[in-house]
């Protein structure tokens, strides 16, 4: 590590230290063996369960155990419970991922594993055409989001967590409206704007609440725009916002908001004059001028502007200088 002094270890403590190593190498490998065996013969017992607890606890990565594990759960373990004994059974395993998780927050398995668990929880404790016949699956499913909601307090760009979190959304029992994900996202973003997840969430939520008319398209859109602005004078180098702002001028972009959203960050590029992101916007929204609207443009001029901003970036970012040459070749006279 740095700043930390080295120091040299006597012969005797590295030779204690590599016994430790390979006492730990010997019991993983004949842990993993006798697991694998007992795969082999297809024991379902719970013997077999506890020894693939001890092994993902080792490594968690190892999928194929995750595989065996639930063919116990199922062929074994489940055989002869009831509805509640089952359901009690799947919420020891989502504890036992939960702290799993805890050290491992990106493996995908363990994801996996919970997914299996939340989708096999049995209905109850109602039967059919009851009340309650989905008590339990709404529950365990209520439970999942609060449980991604505090991962994603832990690591707000914890792009697995938000990728569960919108299959947990999807899946419920009774669907949340879709408008909260707009004030959670909101949350998201105003605690830090450089999250690229936060904002790829938000725009699967407006995309689909505009394809359904469930939101004013027009007045949610210029609520996205003042969004952006605060973000981009808060933080010009920060890509996401970029991309964001991208996504959105090119779900509507005529010609009106195209030189409203480049004359916005002029604006901004004439306090930040050496921002990256605001000439590449720039260029980038003059070439949709160029692309779109050219019998409606000076395109000399448009040409011109984006030739001499991207000269400047070659010599502000020059390992894109090369990028840059190919985009200001493709520009028309």
């Amino acid at each position: 590590m740095h700043g930390v002094k080295r120091t040299r270890q006597a012969a005797d403590e590295l030779e204690a230290r590599k016994r430790r190593e390979r006492v730990k190498i010997e019991e993983f490998n004949n842990l993993t063996q006798s697991v694998l065996s007992k795969k082999k013969n297809r024991d379902w017992s719970p013997e077999a369960l506890n020894a693939t607890t001890r092994l993902l606890q080792v490594n968690p990565e190892f999928y194929t155990v995750w595989n065996y594990r639930r063919n116990i759960l199922v062929h074994g373990i489940f055989v002869n419970r009831s509805a509640e004994e089952r359901k009690n059974l799947l919420s020891d395993e989502l504890s036992m991922t939960m702290s799993q998780l805890k050290a491992h927050p990106k493996i995908y398995w363990i994801w996996n594993h919970r997914r299996w668990c939340l989708e096999t929880v049995p209905e109850g404790p109602g039967s059919e055409g009851e009340p309650d016949v989905l008590g339990w699956k709404q529950s365990v499913w209520d439970k999942e989001l609060l449980v991604v909601e505090r991962m994603l307090d832990a690591d707000s760009r914890n792009f697995l967590a938000w990728d569960y979190r919108r299959y947990v959304l999807g899946s419920m029992p009774t669907s949340r409206p879709e408008a909260s994900e707009l004030v959670y996202t909101s949350k998201k973003i105003e605690s830090n704007f450089s999250n690229f997840s936060a904002w790829h969430q938000r725009s699967k939520v407006l995309s689909s609440l505009w394809a359904q008319g469930l939101l004013d398209e027009e007045k949610s859109r210029e609520d996205e725009y003042d969004l952006l602005r605060n973000a981009m004078y808060t933080d010009p180098s920060d890509q996401s916002v970029w991309m964001y702002h991208r996504w959105l001028v090119g779900t509507s972009g005529g010609k009106v908001l195209l030189e409203r959203e480049i004359a916005v960050i002029q604006e901004l590029l004439d306090e930040q004059p050496d921002s990256k992101w605001c000439m590449e916007s720039i260029v980038h929204y003059k070439r949709l001028l160029l692309r779109n609207c050219a019998s409606e443009v000076d395109v000399g001029a448009l040409s011109t502007d984006c030739r001499t901003l991207l000269k400047t970036l070659e010599d502000l970012d020059p390992a894109r200088r090369k990028r840059y040459q190919d985009l200001a070749q493709g520009l028309r006279e």
